[in-house]
């Protein structure tokens, strides 16, 4: 049941009849993927047509700031695709205004891009955007030769601020990454556009899945990367984005909702296309699944995820690191496992859409489970989640997570269910056809 201000979950646990077939679900492109590809079709020499992209919030605001760029694009919502011509890493405008809403790609992307080509830009970016961390992206690239000019009465490393590009000043950076991995993805992206080999050297370790998948996403548009050991990469001159044909994966961290119903609901769930071999790091939270008793299975239609033989299932203790947006996935079915629940390695979730560790703290606490927060992790006891009005904090990640709560605890409502416009503005319609499905009728 849906309004605009709030989302009753349907408590459909010990309702669902027995079922032979899996509940199959389909989810919509990677955001990741799709924000990627956005870029790196700009930077090519000709014209890419993308395929299965993912329009959402953040992928439109990435679009709109191609297009104001003066990139030539078409974009068709209905077959979910996108062509654009590429201009071999040249940007037809030397001067404009860039508005990248709360996308955190197109904000941390866009500004490497224009901080390190000829021109002038003013980037702005909605209040949520503004509030999260810029500083060590823009340290590297004033270092690297960037005016940066901030807005009077603005606040230093954060939206809104000027960019003044004069290419590349130097053949080596160093960004911190401990508070996101786009930093360093989007100084890789454009090392390519400098006219000697370019190193980047890592501070800090987080989100390195997400580094990989920017590094094979730019191996197939045409660029490497090599690693110099363990804390450095060099971009050897001379490489160009080549131009493609490309199809973007279905987005597992959407998918993984859907996933953590098996053990939650006891039921088997397949999405469709999502295959263990994806680019995406939240393929990991699978296995996660399967450290609780979980099966999984890579079929021709997509990862078959069985639920634990026994009915329940056990807590774990986990670095999700390498999958941090699933972090409140795992902390939202947490309650009903066996025994505690404990989630390292998330410190930098503290500054994305919302201090999410204080987030899942302070709404699990509202329901009644124990949960105590530490600087970078969680500790979830067992426990009967009571009726919540879940307070979403305008982030996507915490409306769809934890609706999943009330799939198994009645009276849980989640408010401002259109904060999932971000990336999946249709979630809660293909969470309430998936619960139809498993009840065979409607309510």
């Amino acid at each position: 049941m849906i309004s605009e201000n709030s989302y009753a979950v349907p408590m459909i646990y010990n309702s669902i009849p027995p079922k032979s077939t899996p509940l199959t679900v389909t989810v919509p492109g990677s955001k990741s993927i799709t924000n990627r590809a956005l870029l790196l079709a700009t930077l090519a020499e000709g014209t890419s047509m993308l395929r299965g992209a993912l329009f959402s919030d953040d992928s439109r605001h990435f679009l709109k700031c191609i297009q104001d760029l003066g990139f030539g694009t078409f974009a068709d919502e209905e077959s979910r695709t996108v062509r654009i011509r590429g201009e071999g890493g040249r940007i037809p405008r030397r001067e404009a205004g860039q508005y990248v809403g709360s996308a955190g790609t197109a904000a941390r992307f866009l500004t490497a891009y224009l901080g390190l080509s000829h021109g002038i830009y003013h980037m702005d970016a909605s209040e949520q955007m503004r509030r999260r961390p810029m500083a060590p992206l823009l340290d590297s690239l004033k270092e690297l030769g960037c005016e940066i000019r901030y807005d009077e009465g603005g606040s230093k490393g954060h939206f809104p601020f000027t960019l003044h590009g004069r290419g590349f000043q130097k053949d080596h950076i160093s960004v911190n990454i401990d508070s996101s991995s786009q930093f360093l993805s989007a100084l890789l992206i454009v090392s390519c556009l400098s006219e000697r080999d370019f190193t980047t050297r890592i501070e800090g370790s987080h989100g390195m899945a997400y580094i990989d998948m920017t590094r094979k996403m730019m191996e197939q548009f045409g660029v490497r990367t090599e690693k110099c050991g363990e804390r450095a990469f060099l971009t050897k001159a001379g490489q160009q984005y080549r131009p493609l044909e490309y199809r973007i994966e279905p987005d597992v961290s959407a998918a993984c909702y859907f996933y953590a119903m098996s053990p939650l609901l006891g039921i088997p769930v397949l999405v469709s296309h999502v295959h263990f071999d994806s680019l995406q790091g939240d393929v990991a939270f699978i296995r996660i699944l399967e450290k609780v008793g979980c099966t999984a299975q890579d079929t021709p239609d997509g990862i078959l995820v069985s639920p634990p033989a026994k009915g329940s299932f056990p807590g774990v203790s986990v670095d999700m690191s390498a999958c941090s947006d699933q972090a409140i996935t795992l902390a939202a079915i947490a309650p009903f496992a066996e025994d505690p629940t404990v989630i390292t390695g998330i410190g930098h979730i503290r500054y994305q859409e919302s201090d999410r560790i204080a987030a899942i703290a302070a709404q699990l606490s509202r329901m009644g489970i124990r949960c105590i927060e530490g600087d970078s992790s969680l500790t979830i006891y067992p426990g009967t989640p009571g009726p919540c009005q879940v307070e979403t904090y305008d982030d996507h990640r915490m409306a769809m997570g934890f609706s999943l709560i009330g799939l198994r605890s009645p009276g849980i409502v989640i408010r401002d269910p259109g904060c999932c416009r971000k990336t999946f503005e249709n979630y809660f319609e293909v969470l309430d056809h998936a619960a139809k499905s498993l009840l065979n009728k409607d309510f």
